[in-house]
């Protein structure tokens, strides 16, 4: 395994436990395995704006033309992580005929939220102008992160007026499948130091943003279809605010069904999709339309 400092090299803020840190470690090491890109067209570094971490990367099945295209964002608290934390998750993506999307975005050491989920909007309304490029369909359009980045994938989910301003269209985006999202940024008293403190001394740009950065204040009116899931073990807050914003799902007219991963926690909930037969890649499937043969997750 990578050590920390092998696996942070733009030297970002410590991260607030090991847990995180062992996380980083194992998923960049994942990424710089040499098979990790085999079997693909890999293309790296797109710019979708001027900042250093306005970029993206697209991994495709050879000679894939209009494809679904997954777009999944990296977590690590809107304060750390790189996108390829979800490198290893494109030989997966890819055996099943979709194109994997993987952005950057700033995290607050650079400018505070809503910047980041600016950053998303902005990058979304790139990869649909172009991802026909890298033989991918911009109808066709999944959304999906690990933890912070499951948060922004679900805000961008949910708020289809703004979308519509980068101009994306309603209907492009199919289908949302967050994994450990913190789906509500708002706590009446966070104790000093905690997680939720951090949200408002570290990543709100205002703390009065808290409900207007919160997925759960999003859900009236929603058409697109959610797959929420983390991890057995998983943060309170994450489990409390999935079952509150699946229970307000369930009031629109999109399908949205949540799984809880047994004996997983918030980091191993993504760690696990390293094992192709996970039923995220089967959910992302039935989502798709894109059939996994036996032979495509063997390859896998």
């Amino acid at each position: 395994m990578l050590t920390y400092d092998e696996a942070n090299p733009d030297g970002q803020i410590p991260m607030p436990f090991k847990a995180a840190e062992d996380y980083a470690c194992e998923v960049m090491g994942w990424a710089r395995e040499p098979e990790s890109a085999v079997g693909m067209d890999v293309h790296k570094d797109i710019a979708y704006g001027p900042h250093r971490l306005h970029r993206y990367d697209v991994y495709s099945p050879i000679g894939a033309e209009n494809a679904p295209v997954v777009i999944f964002w990296h977590g690590g608290g809107w304060t750390n992580g790189y996108r390829d934390y979800n490198a290893f998750m494109a030989k997966h993506i890819t055996a099943m005929g979709c194109v994997l999307v993987s952005p950057s975005y700033r995290l607050v050491g650079e400018a505070k939220l809503p910047a980041a989920f600016d950053d998303s909007l902005d990058m979304l309304g790139h990869v649909y102008q172009y991802i026909h490029r890298q033989g991918g369909d911009p109808w066709r359009l999944y959304l999906g992160g690990h933890s912070a980045g499951a948060h922004l994938a679900s805000l961008v989910a949910l708020r289809p007026v703004d979308r519509a301003r980068f101009g994306v269209p309603q209907s492009a985006v199919k289908g949302c499948l967050p994994i450990s999202a913190i789906m509500d940024l708002y706590h009446p008293a966070p104790a000093p130091g905690s997680l939720e403190e951090r949200v408002y001394s570290m990543v709100l740009k205002d703390p009065s943003l808290d409900a207007v950065m919160s997925p759960i204040c999003w859900t009236a009116g929603n058409s697109v279809p959610f797959y929420l899931s983390h991890g057995e073990h998983d943060s309170e807050r994450v489990q409390k605010s999935n079952l509150r914003i699946q229970a307000l799902l369930r009031l629109q007219n999109a399908p949205v069904e949540l799984r809880i991963m047994p004996g997983q926690d918030h980091f191993s909930a993504h760690t696990s999709l390293h094992d192709a037969h996970h039923p995220w890649y089967a959910k992302l499937a039935e989502f798709t339309g894109e059939t996994q043969t036996a032979d495509k997750l063997e390859t896998a």
